[in-house]
């Protein structure tokens, strides 16, 4: 299948599967996370280091249609470092990121030092689903296999996800890439209000992860809370077949349709 984005230099081409639930013309929020976080992977380091948090602020609504990327290291170190990566579009701001990266060095941990284990069905003993009541065309880049509850479907649930689809043309889909993917669905996997009669779209993402994760499916174990002058904060814990290994946090803009 052809690839979410095309990058020649800083210039993005956006196919439109990028396009996302609440308009044909927005991007799902998955595929500019996808975008920022290609980026800041591919600026180099001095030693080996690993994506441990992914900040992303939705300036503005992000179009299906060409962007420029802009990047800088805010602060280059032995142990850590921190870049930032800027979307614009017309040469208007729409998306600004953080990513912390970590020193990759292998530890000896103490006894008991562990993940905690995933007590739900793996993705293998999930019930295959698909998010059609939603029309978002970026949908087809991921297979979803619930393990508890239902896409959209009010309440708490848990969904494995898996990236079947390249998001940049010619780059592999890195662990980093697959959370952050997978992490944006996190309104839609714990939705408090019905889809039909209200909009839940996150302002905002963060991604914070103890570990990279392993294999290609990814666990969101989430919920969402609902305030009662329209914001909302939508929450999971994020898993992969070995156990849980991060975080992930929308800030969310509730309208009534």
């Amino acid at each position: 299948m052809n690839a979410i984005f095309r990058i020649d230099g800083s210039t993005v081409k956006t196919s439109p599967d990028a396009a996302g639930p609440w308009s044909p013309i927005m991007q799902h929020g998955s595929a500019p996370a996808a975008l920022v976080t290609w980026a800041a992977e591919n600026i180099p380091t001095a030693v080996p280091m690993q994506v441990a948090r992914v900040t992303i602020d939705l300036m503005r609504p992000v179009p299906v249609a060409p962007l420029t990327f802009e990047t800088n290291v805010l602060r280059e170190g032995r142990k850590i470092q921190l870049c930032e990566v800027k979307l614009l579009a017309g040469g208007t701001l729409v998306v600004r990121a953080t990513v912390l990266k970590i020193r990759s060095a292998r530890q000896a941990l103490p006894s008991g030092i562990a993940d905690l284990p995933v007590t739900l069905p793996g993705p293998d003993d999930s019930r295959a689903i698909e998010a059609k009541f939603s029309s978002s065309p970026f949908t087809s880049a991921v297979a979803m296999r619930a393990a508890r509850g239902d896409f959209g479907v009010p309440g708490p649930g848990a969904i494995w996800y898996r990236v079947i689809r390249p998001m940049v043309e010619g780059a592999s889909v890195s662990q980093a890439v697959r959370a952050v993917v997978a992490a944006d669905f996190c309104n839609g996997t714990s939705a408090a209000l019905d889809f039909r009669e209200w909009t839940f779209l996150n302002a905002d993402l963060t991604v914070s992860m103890a570990r990279e994760p392993v294999g290609e499916w990814i666990l969101l174990d989430a919920e969402s809370t609902i305030g009662p002058d329209g914001a909302g904060l939508a929450m999971a814990r994020l898993a992969d077949e070995k156990g849980y290994f991060g975080r992930a946090v929308q800030s969310l803009v509730i309208e009534r349709r």
